[in-house]
């Protein structure tokens, strides 16, 4: 197995728009997509695995095992606007290829349903943010840069690395317009400024009106699963373990 995907369900979709929510730099992708996932009561239609992922099981209180996923969920609109594909996980795959790999089989399907257009989101790291963090963005072509530009991000200049990147230069390949917007953040832990940034310009552009309200509860749900990965420390615990070490030099 390289990359499998399980799919249940095939949903008939309107013009649907992929928006890609996976772990990146102050987490901000995967907040907005756990909030949107919540907020529009999105459907789990697909499940993706990849020998790229990490090679490890968390444990729950349970018994029952946890692995690194990614996720596939539609959002049917009933208001007239475009329909929603959001991908969604608990990680990117750790090398290059897995990378290539899994954006390329997400993008097969995403354009099987319909989508002809996509949105990469992430954080642009950032020794301080001082002030509204900054939003910057990308595009696959020059018509939809404007329309980026429209919703008030700046351009970005330098280098998208991951999936958020990746995304955008695959669909130009594929003639499927991208974007993405990344944010000013630190990008040490889930981000909830950055993240309130990146979704009111995201439902903007979507014509979507979403309560804004539950993006802390995202944001503590995302720190909890990423602390189980080990992806981002528990700081708490590391300050006791510290403690107690240090006791035995009292």
């Amino acid at each position: 197995m390289v990359c499998s995907i399980l799919i249940h369900e095939k949903p008939q979709l309107k013009d649907p728009v992929l928006i890609e929510g996976l772990p990146g730099i102050g987490f901000v992708a995967n907040i907005v997509a756990l909030h949107l996932i919540n907020e529009l009561k999105a459907k789990k239609f697909a499940e993706i695995v990849s020998s790229s992922f990490q090679d490890f099981a968390i444990l729950t209180e349970t018994g029952s095992a946890r692995s690194p996923l990614n996720e596939l969920y539609y959002v049917k609109r009933e208001d007239g606007g475009r329909d929603l594909v959001i991908w969604y996980g608990n990680t990117q795959a750790l090398t290059t290829p897995g990378q290539y790999e899994l954006c390329g089989k997400v993008l097969d399907i995403a354009q099987e349903l319909g989508c002809r257009f996509a949105v990469s989101l992430g954080g642009f790291k950032k020794d301080e943010v001082k002030g509204a963090p900054g939003l910057y963005c990308a595009a696959s072509d020059e018509e939809t840069m404007q329309e980026a530009l429209g919703l008030g991000p700046k351009v970005m200049v330098g280098h998208i690395f991951g999936i958020a990147g990746l995304v955008v230069g695959l669909c130009r390949l594929r003639e499927v317009k991208a974007f993405a917007l990344l944010v000013d953040t630190v990008g040490l832990v889930p981000d909830v400024d950055a993240t309130r940034v990146v979704l009111a310009v995201l439902t903007k552009f979507l014509g979507l009106s979403v309560d804004l309200s539950g993006v802390d509860a995202a944001a503590l749900e995302t720190k909890r699963m990423l602390e189980s990965f080990g992806l981002i420390r528990n700081v708490a615990e590391e300050k006791k373990k510290e403690e107690e070490a240090l006791r035995w030099y009292i």
